[in-house]
């Protein structure tokens, strides 16, 4: 968590911004609190160098800690294996796209798009409340992905709120579960996340 902290903070730094915004900036990445010292919020740099950078680590810290401690003990595959971490980055990459083409008319080029599409999407899925742009002025559709994004949530373990993405796939697990046990009744089906049963109780919580 300080390594990480630690690290933007130094990226800010090098894209310009004094060490007093990229420590308050840096804290509230971290904490995916989204408390800002300017009040257009990170809009006021307009830098994209800087929008890159918070979009990252807003992900990064969006991201289950456990995963971090495997890397620490060269568990690579165990990080890329993980269910939840590969739907919360494929839900964030499948938002960020249709978002990206959806706003194209408002922005003058894809790349600008895109950049305020990633931004966007990564502050309302780890309910880090930064912003870069009024999403309030674009279409419906991408006004309805965020606020769906933003219900789902980051992963558990991680400093975002939400439901939590290991909540949604273990309960879309369970529907598919239902509506196969329907079609073959006298099948005996278990719902397993990252290789393990899950309880029925946790199901139940769910």
């Amino acid at each position: 968590y300080l390594a990480l902290t630690l690290i933007e903070v130094g990226f800010l730094l090098a894209g310009g911004m004094n060490l007093y915004d990229s420590v308050i900036h840096a804290f509230s990445t971290a904490g995916t609190g989204g408390f800002n010292n300017r009040n257009n919020s990170v809009a006021f740099y307009d830098s994209a160098y800087i929008d890159g950078v918070i979009t990252v680590f807003m992900i990064l810290f969006g991201i289950n800690f456990n995963m971090y401690f495997l890397l620490l003990l060269k568990n690579v595959k165990a990080v890329f294996k993980n269910e939840e971490v590969r739907a919360y980055l494929g839900i964030i990459a499948a938002t960020t796209i249709i978002i990206t083409f959806n706003i194209m008319y408002i922005y003058e080029t894809p790349l600008k798009s895109f950049r305020y599409a990633a931004f966007q999407v990564a502050s309302v899925i780890t309910t880090t409340g930064f912003a870069t742009a009024d999403y309030n002025l674009w279409p419906e559709l991408s006004k309805c992905l965020l606020l769906m994004v933003m219900i789902v949530g980051a992963c558990a373990g991680s400093t975002g709120g939400g439901m939590k993405v290991s909540r949604l796939v273990i309960m879309l697990k369970t529907v598919k579960k239902e509506l196969l046990s329907y079609l073959h009744p006298r099948t005996v089906r278990k719902v397993k996340f990252n290789g393990r049963i899950v309880e029925h109780e946790v199901i139940r919580g769910i």
